[in-house]
């Protein structure tokens, strides 16, 4: 019996990382409730035909496109601290370069 889809990307996901893939998720193997067994990262995977997330930074990278930019969108909830930072995985190392430099010039 071939592995489920989820499955494969919980793999492929956690390879991305250094990871591998948590065979029992969720709490039933003691190890961790991840879906990875990275060290440091608990990685939570959900695989969906689409998000509204997801679907925000396509319009997004449409319009980052025409630019030439890099197309990144962050989330912030009124009244939270903080905000999250969402990119494509191929983006991801040039989007943290960004914010490297960003700080080396002091924000």
């Amino acid at each position: 019996m071939a592995p489920k889809t989820w499955k494969n990307i919980e793999r492929k996901i956690a390879r991305f990382f250094g990871a591998e893939r948590n065979p029992l998720s969720g709490g039933n193997g003691g190890h961790s409730r991840s879906d990875s067994l990275h060290e440091r990262l608990f990685i939570e995977v959900k695989y969906r035909v689409s998000h509204s997330a997801v679907t925000l930074w396509r319009d997004t990278a449409e319009k980052a496109k025409k630019e030439d930019k890099i197309p990144v969108v962050c989330l912030s909830e009124k009244g939270k601290q903080g905000f999250w930072v969402m990119c494509h995985s191929e983006d991801l190392t040039a989007v943290a370069n960004q914010r490297i430099e960003a700080k080396k010039g002091g924000e």
